[in-house]
Order: structure tokens, then sequence, then C-alpha cells
């Protein structure tokens, strides 16, 4: 079963899935996935590495798969920080089971947190829908996590090293531009520049924006979050 078969019968299962062909695409998308399937033979990077730099920036569940008939690649995967390891071929009812049994283990339980009304818009940490008067504005994982926690603390300005600590697990990468460029993405679907306000050389903090045409525009069915 190739990467195409796999991702298609998951597909199938209910599953939303990104796939990606080389390392260096893992390494630039692996952030919004709820889980990773790496397949550890890659045309650029060794797939050890791979797994290891992505355990070193996050906890995210991570199962490796190897063609390797001996336990060797297994090992040294699970040594690198997966959370599991497969050899292919495989059955897909095994796939499925191993990947159910490392979401139970690792994934955290239902939040319990409150839902969040700020005006016409609604955060549902349990289902993780964010609506905008009648329109379910569809967020990645990180863009949900990220105005969640900007609503939560709505009228507290949130720094930027904060927002990296708790969203992405990084201290040190303040001058990093993932915050501004997951911020400029929310404005857009949110329709409004106001949602998000920024504090020059502070951070952010939920603002008041209006309902328009293009918060209708960027809103989908809402993303399954099983990708």
């Amino acid at each position: 079963m190739n990467g195409q078969e796999i991702s298609n019968r998951l597909s199938r299962h209910g599953h939303q899935v990104d796939q990606v062909d080389t390392g260096r695409a893992a390494l630039e998308t692996y952030e919004d996935a709820d889980m990773v399937l790496l397949d550890l033979e890659l045309p650029d990077l060794d797939g050890l590495e791979v797994c290891r730099l992505i355990r070193a920036k996050s906890d995210k569940p991570l199962i490796t798969l190897t063609t390797s008939q001996t336990h060797l690649d297994r090992v040294l995967s699970l040594q690198a920080g997966a959370d599991d390891s497969m050899t292919k071929p495989f059955e897909f009812r095994e796939l499925m089971a191993r990947i159910n049994a490392v979401m139970r283990r690792l994934l955290p339980r239902p939040s319990s947190s409150p839902i969040v009304r700020h005006g016409p818009l609604t955060i549902d940490p349990r289902s993780r829908r964010v609506q905008l008067d009648e329109c379910l504005i569809s967020l990645t994982r990180k863009e949900f996590d990220l105005l969640y926690l900007l609503a939560s603390s709505a009228e507290t300005v949130v720094s930027r090293r904060e927002l990296m600590s708790r969203i992405w697990a990084d201290d040190w990468a303040t001058e990093s531009r993932t915050v501004d460029t997951h911020i400029s993405t929310l404005r857009n679907k949110l329709g409004h520049a106001d949602w998000i306000v920024t504090i020059r050389g502070v951070g952010y903090r939920l603002g008041t924006g209006t309902v328009c045409t293009k918060a209708a525009l960027a809103s989908a069915p809402y993303p399954r979050e099983t990708d």
C-alpha cells in the first residue's frame, strides 16, 4: 500500500488527510496536523532525522512507516521520538487500530473549557467550532488555539512570547514570523482586521470587528479534527 492508497483509505474512513512527498514539506506542514504518519523512505532527508526534528519541537502523535524487515528501524524510530512504528506491507485495519490507540493514549480528553462569546463571535473549544453570526469559520488547529487564547483574555494584551510559548511551545522564537502570519490569516478569515488588535511592541488582543462578506467567503464546512 503506497502513500496515496493510505491517504485515500483514511479519507474514506472520515479522516482529513494532507499528504506531502518530502521531508522538508513535512517539517513545514506538520504543525497543523493532529497526527503525523511519517514514511522513513524520503527522497530528500533522512526519515529518522525528520522524526527527531518534529519531536524536538512538538509532542504531536507520530507513527513511522518502514520497509525494513528487521527491528532496527522500528527501534530507532522509537528512540527518535515516534509513538509507534509499523513495517510495510501491513493490513489497513492494523494501521487504523494503531492510530486509534496512539490518539487515545496521547491526546488530551475533551476540553472542559467554556464557550467564549464576543459580540457576534462564538468559539466552542469542545467542538472546536468558530461561528461568526450564521457563518462557520474554517480554521486550522493552530489558528483555532490562537484565537481561543486571545478570546479567553479578551481585555488583556497577550505578548508574542506568551503566544509562542503556549501555542507553539517555543519561548525562544520571538523573532519568528509565525505569529504574524497566523494573525494575518485569522484577520482575513474573520473578514475584518479589527477583530485582532496589534499593540505595537507588546503583543495582541481581541478587538471588535464587524460581520462582512469576506467572512462569509472565508467560511466553509468546518474541517474534521482528524488530519
